[in-house]
């Protein structure tokens, strides 16, 4: 049976869209008739496109390869159309990225900035959010690649893929008077010191807490956030120390205005693209993962 088009177009409507009821709104067509048409295609195709995930359809990984092919014959079409009708076609290449709320600003920006110096021009459209969320609209297709400060758990029922960036060490900061006061005889100096600490949910602060434990440090805690940024600013006012990840440290102190304590490379913070794909395809993603690799944690 030959490929009809119309059944592409309605397959690729339902996995952008994530459910048949969305994708009849958008194509303003009925459900049935929607659900009929992807039956059809996966009849002609001899095998199934979508999973269930509750109330959503998740692409099988047949669904994939069909969804990229998908992606690309589309976009061929609206720039032929483009063309067509005498509009440039030249718009950049858009990067869709996903990144989890406890992942500090400033590694953020190192991270995504060598897409941004990519031959062909790329606009980055930044979600910011919880993991879980964030992968459900990877597996949506709703976004490129999501970045992240841990792998994503073998039990975790989306079918993608960690790729490392890289790892660094930990510098614990604060503000001139408080590291005066504290640096002398670092680690041990650091019982009984003030602290700003991220949640306990945080990666970053599950690290911080065994070390603490294993070095005998009692912290004082004077505050907890979610918002690595408002962390930061308590910070730089004087309300207690606080650990950034060392590849970020000189940005750190010249920002916040703070100083340096000591380092701690025991502590390892790790950093992860997430992406749908096992080989990145995505040239900005591509860029991303080598500049990290090859500087930024190098």
């Amino acid at each position: 049976m030959a490929l009809s088009y119309h059944h592409l177009l309605y397959f690729w409507t339902v996995a952008r869209e994530g459910s048949i009821a969305r994708a009849s709104e958008r194509l303003d067509l009925t459900q049935p008739t929607i659900s009929a048409q992807l039956r059809a295609l996966e009849r002609s195709l001899g095998q199934k496109l979508f999973e269930r995930a509750g109330r959503n359809l998740v692409l099988t990984e047949t669904g994939q390869r069909v969804f990229d092919y998908a992606q690309e014959i589309f976009a061929l079409g609206r720039e032929l159309q483009d063309t067509l009708d005498g509009r440039p076609s030249g718009k950049p290449m858009r990067l869709l990225v996903g990144v989890a709320e406890t992942m500090p600003e400033l590694i953020v920006y190192r991270l995504l900035e060598p897409a941004l110096r990519l031959p062909e021009p790329v606009q980055i459209i930044c979600e910011h959010g919880k993991p879980d969320d964030l992968l459900t609209q990877l597996a949506l297709h709703k976004l490129d690649v999501v970045i992240v400060d841990a792998p994503v758990a073998p039990y975790v029922k989306v079918h993608c893929f960690n790729h490392l960036l890289g790892e660094c060490s930990v510098s614990f900061v604060a503000t001139e008077k408080l590291a005066a006061t504290y640096r002398r005889g670092f680690p041990q100096s650091l019982d009984g010191a003030p602290f700003l600490l991220p949640p306990q949910n945080a990666v970053l602060r599950r690290s911080l807490d065994q070390w603490f434990a294993a070095q005998g440090i009692r912290a004082l805690i004077r505050g907890e956030f979610a918002d690595p940024s408002l962390l930061k600013t308590f910070g730089e006012m004087g309300v207690g120390i606080f650990a950034v990840r060392t590849a970020v440290e000189k940005e750190t102190l010249r920002r916040y205005k703070v100083n340096l304590l000591g380092r701690v490379e025991s502590i390892r913070e790790q950093f992860y693209a997430i992406s749908l794909e096992r080989k990145l395809k995505h040239p900005a993603v591509v860029a991303i993962t080598e500049a990290a690799r090859g500087k930024l944690f190098a």
